[in-house]
């Protein structure tokens, strides 16, 4: 009996997605991010394991929101001293640290759990066009929110 039981190194194998975000609504990409962080897109998915894939994200700086978000949305953080509730508007945010809109978004997203910040830490978010040395680990793209492999065989005709 040679035969392997349960999952497989091979199934918790860590896959790189790349993902699109320009014009795209900022909700349903950290819904779809969500997911593939977490491994809900797997077979073997399984919650108390951490078992996501790492995701790229280019073009943070165009995504797109819907309705009047654009002017009502305010994103708050305190700096733990009296009074230091500081609110950034949208548009500030957008101007300032595109990256960060997305981020908080998955991070909502997640379950609140001990596995949140390891999940947070496979996500990497770019500002422009360029995903720099990271564009060799790709091997999914998305389009329209489907999963595509971007692996070509060379020997393929």
């Amino acid at each position: 009996m040679s035969q392997a039981i349960g999952n497989t190194a091979l199934a918790y194998a860590r896959v790189w997605h790349h993902v699109d975000a320009s014009e795209r609504v900022l909700g349903k990409l950290a819904e779809r991010i969500a997911i593939v962080l977490m491994g809900k897109h797997k077979p073997i998915f399984d919650p108390s394991s951490d078992c996501g894939d790492y995701v790229v994200v280019s073009n943070a700086r165009s995504i797109k929101v819907t309705g009047r978000k654009a002017d009502q949305l305010v994103f708050r953080h305190h700096t733990m001293y009296p009074g230091g509730l500081k609110e950034i508007p949208y548009q500030r945010m957008m101007a300032r640290k595109p990256d960060e809109i997305i981020r908080q978004a998955v991070s909502g997203m997640l379950p609140k759990n001990k596995l949140r910040e390891r999940r947070l830490e496979r996500l990497r978010i770019f500002e422009g066009e360029d995903v720099g040395p990271l564009k060799h680990n790709i091997l999914k793209r998305w389009d329209d929110g489907t999963l595509h492999t971007a692996y070509v065989n060379p020997n393929a005709p």
